[in-house]
């Protein structure tokens, strides 16, 4: 049987065809489209072989689209118009224009593709972008299925906690005997995890709540930690060396975000989803790595907001508290430690690269399931 011919569009640094890769598949990718010079790099310096097309989508005519007679489409459109932090300006957001583009071609084109998958975020899935896109898969013949995913409903081995939006539209209706299984393997977890991931029984009435966190935040957290069938932290870290000096958080965001840190040790199977803003704003773009594995996280933060600005810090400095370096997020994204970035990239820029990415490991999954 001939390889499947795939149009990557939005390619990124090339989350898609790794996972393409991965889940081995008899594929080529006949074109990938972006418009980030950056993110283009990246994808050459890896997938130097395949055709990039460093182009907006809608500057790609109906009869280029017809002359790459493709298979498969993978894509990732941009997820700023439906996230829950951001304006969700859904289809009136500019950035929404060339997926909206896709799908007036998609009816359009000499031979429809068998397969699609798209990938997007947590408010996709009630957005108006949405339904067009089902009306458009309906005209076309297609059947589809949606998923809400986190890494960790299907992959019981990996802790990053990025949730996504997966569509996956197929013309047989394999998918949907798919969709019974995918949700079969959610674990219900016990909550009998401490502040510091080591085992307990249950969160004790009144117990203290450092930070500013609820009482459901922290067992939640407790959850996680505790679902011994995935992998912790550790397993995704790089060895420590004198490079890692420059990752420590500086003092002036120890002191003024203290308590807005998501804080993890090595020992945890959890994170929060590390976002393009990493390393550069502190709230809500990934957890941090406490480094000081023997300094009990509650005695640090107990009557901390009492303390004078000095003696603050020099508590909090007590944790050692690092960012996550790029190939750890890398590693917990699930690419594998071949994928590299070229020289010239900052690690800013690998920060908000990754932060734009996807997993790997349960985009392949997906895919292995769609193509049955």
């Amino acid at each position: 049987m001939a390889p499947l011919r795939v149009l990557e569009l939005y390619s990124g640094i090339g989350g898609m065809h790794q996972a393409l890769k991965e889940s081995c598949t008899s594929a080529e990718v006949v074109a990938a489209v972006d418009v980030n010079t950056l993110a283009n790099e990246v994808y050459k310096h890896n997938f130097p072989s395949t055709p990039l097309w460093a182009k907006t989508i809608e500057g790609i005519t109906l009869k280029e689209f017809d002359r790459l007679s493709f298979d498969m489409i993978l894509m990732s459109p941009p997820c700023q118009p439906f996230t829950r932090i951001g304006l969700q300006g859904d289809v009136s957001d500019p950035r929404t224009k060339s997926f909206l583009y896709i799908l007036d071609i998609l009816p359009r084109l000499q031979k429809l593709p068998k397969y699609l998958l798209l990938e997007n975020v947590k408010g996709f899935e009630s957005s108006s972008a949405r339904n067009e896109l089902l009306r458009t898969l309906e005209t076309c013949g297609f059947k589809y299925q949606e998923f809400l995913l986190s890494p960790t409903c299907i992959l019981t081995r990996f802790p990053d906690q990025h949730l996504e939006d997966l569509y996956k539209d197929k013309v047989t209706d394999k998918v949907r005997e798919a969709s019974s299984s995918l949700s079969s393997e959610e674990k219900n977890l016990d909550p009998s995890i401490g502040h510091d991931c080591s085992s307990k029984k249950s969160l004790p009435k009144g117990a203290f709540l450092f930070k500013l966190e609820t009482v459901e935040e922290i067992e939640r957290k407790h959850r996680q930690d505790n679902d011994s069938s995935i992998q912790m932290l550790k397993d995704f870290l790089e060895e420590e060396n004198e490079e890692m000096s420059q990752y420590f958080l500086p003092p002036k965001s120890l002191s003024r975000y203290a308590f807005l840190l998501d804080i993890v040790k090595p020992t945890c199977r959890r994170s929060t989803c590390f976002t393009k803003g990493y390393g550069h704003y502190v709230e809500g773009t990934g957890s941090v790595l406490q480094t000081a594995l023997d300094v009990q996280l509650e005695s640090v933060f107990k009557h901390i907001e009492e303390l004078p600005e000095e003696e603050k810090l020099v508590k909090l400095s007590t944790l050692k508290l690092r960012y996550f370096t790029p190939r750890e997020i890398a590693n917990l994204h699930g690419f594998p430690p071949e994928f590299g970035f070229p020289d010239k990239v900052t690690i800013k820029q690998c920060y908000r690269l990754l932060g734009n990415s996807l997993n790997v490991h349960v985009v392949a999954k997906l895919i292995s399931i769609l193509l049955g």
